[in-house]
This record gives structure tokens, sequence and C-alpha cells, in this order.
């Protein structure tokens, strides 16, 4: 096997669903459909929130930081996809491959931190409902978000570094962008030393995150124990339910892709586990945030025109 030469010159042939040549309109249509319906219900949540009084709120802020993230993380990566799926180009430059990869490790990463802030907001108006206002400040929510972007950033220089540093042979990447996993599969030398660093780092933005936010919702879930209203049982578990099923779906397949040997790593199941991080959980978001959400749906009769009275 060659060495390839890691410079701007080089470049890479993304080999995408070209396993399943025969699946690979279906794929085209179905991802198209996603994508549309991921561009279209966080563009919504994003717009409405602004639109809406009620939802100015440090919650929907929160939100919208989230329906933001999506909006790039999936645009960062399916376009591209589509062009490779329908055979127009299946090529990618190194440095085209390097600025994808940073990206999409800033945005993910973004998103990691983002979704403990969320978790912490929802920790104030359960266990400090009296003192929500005055603890989550506009000045606090903003320096939260800035944050979340911060500690995606030094996660993302960080791996791309440790990236660029390995040799790589061969041009094939099994896979439809430019992963970790797969980028590390070419090196042409051990890496064993990078990956231990990258698993660190890798650990460090997912498993820690998840920590924190399965002990902070032990608080919350005694905290909703001890509370003998019903209708606020109700209210501060359909909420604190909505983040927790994202966090579950967001954390799962990520961890599941990024927390396992290069050895171990089947190709195959890495680009399903990626379709699901990628597209669908971004596509899901809105309907989990919305679909029993009062205010949301509230707010878009609004928008339309309806009166909520009547629906």
């Amino acid at each position: 096997m060659s060495s390839f030469n890691t410079t701007l010159e080089g470049s890479f042939i993304l080999m995408g669903f070209s396993d399943w040549p025969h699946l690979e309109h279906i794929f085209f249509v179905f991802i198209s459909v996603f994508y549309f319906l991921t561009i279209f219900g966080n563009f919504t949540i994003i717009t409405i929130s602004r639109m809406d009084r009620r939802l100015q709120t440090p919650m929907y802020f929160f939100l919208n930081n989230l329906s933001f993230l999506d909006l790039c993380y999936t645009t960062s990566i399916v376009p591209q996809l589509l062009v490779n799926i329908s055979g127009i180009n299946k090529t990618m430059s190194y440095a085209g491959c390097m600025t994808q990869f940073f990206i999409v490790l800033l945005l993910g990463g973004t998103e990691c931190i983002l979704l403990v802030v969320m978790v912490f907001d929802r920790y104030v108006a359960v266990c400090r409902p009296l003192h929500y206002t005055s603890i989550m400040h506009p000045l606090l929510c903003h320096a939260l978000a800035i944050s979340s972007w911060v500690g995606g950033l030094v996660n993302s220089l960080t791996q791309t570094s440790l990236i660029m540093t390995i040799p790589l042979c061969g041009h094939h990447l099994n896979h439809f962008f430019c992963e970790m996993l797969v980028l590390l599969k070419l090196a042409c030398e051990d890496t064993g030393g990078t990956q231990t660093n990258l698993f660190v780092a890798g650990a460090v933005i997912l498993v820690c995150p998840v920590a924190l936010i399965l002990g902070t919702y032990a608080h919350i879930a005694h905290a909703v124990l001890k509370n003998k209203s019903r209708v606020g049982r109700r209210k501060a578990l359909g909420t604190c339910g909505s983040h927790l099923t994202v966090v579950f779906l967001f954390y799962g397949s990520a961890m599941y892709t990024y927390l396992q040997p290069v050895h171990v790593y089947s190709g195959s199941e890495g680009k399903f586990a990626a379709l699901f991080y990628t597209i669908i959980t971004p596509m899901l978001n809105p309907l989990i945030y919305t679909l029993r959400n009062k205010d949301v749906k509230g707010a878009l009769c609004k928008v339309l025109g309806r009166d909520t009275s009547t629906t």
C-alpha cells in the first residue's frame, strides 16, 4: 500500500454506501427527506421562539442554541453525502477532509456541553423554582452558551491536531464523511499513543458530561418525588423527560462509535450508527421537545393564525 502524502494536494475517495449500490437511490431519497425535516423542524423552533414572548425564557434560549447546532451539524455532512450517493463526486481533498473533521468535532463537542447546560437549567427550574429567574439571568445564560462553544472548540482543536500528525496510507475512506476511526485505520505506522490520547479526549467530552447529567437528574428525581402536586410532577417530568430522551439518543450513538478500539471498528456498522447521530437525532429533537409542549404548540398555532382555544 502506497504512502499517502498528507498535504493540501492529497485527496480521499469516500466509499459511502457503494457496498450496496442497489440501495443508494433509496438512501438518497430517505436522507433527503430526513434532511428537509431537520431543516424545517429546527428552523421552526428558532423562528417561533423568537416571535412569541412566552418562549423567550432560558430553557428556549438553550433550545434555540441546540436547534442551531443541529442545523449546522447536519449541514456539515448531509449535502456532501447526497453528492456522494448520487455518484457526481466521491472525492474529497485532504484539506477538505480535515476541515470537515474539525467542524463536525466542534459542533458535536459543543452539543455535548450544551446538553449539560440544559440539564442545569432544568435542575434550577425544578429544585430552585423560587430563585430561577435570579439564577438563570440572561448574562449567565449567554456565558454558559459561549462556554459550550469554547469547550467544543478546544476539543476539536485537540483531536484535529492529533489526527493531522498521523501519516496515512491509502486513499479510500470506508465512510460517507471524514470520521476519526476510519482515518485511524489508514495509519501507516503504530498509532497506539495517539489512539490513547484521542480516547482520553473522547472520554472527557462524552463520559464526563453523561456522568454530570445522570448525577443532576438523580437530584431532580429526588425533588420531583418530594413534590406533592401532581401537576408539578407532570410538568417537571414532561420537560425533563424530553431532554433525557435527547441525551440517550445523542450520547448513546456517539459513545458506541467513538469509545471503541480501532481494531474492532466495523465500517458497515459505523456508517449506520453515524446516520443515527448525524441525521436521525437532529431530525427527532424538534419533535421530542415540542410533541408534548403546550407552550410551543400554542406559539405555533399563533404564528399560523389559529385560535389555540379551539384546538
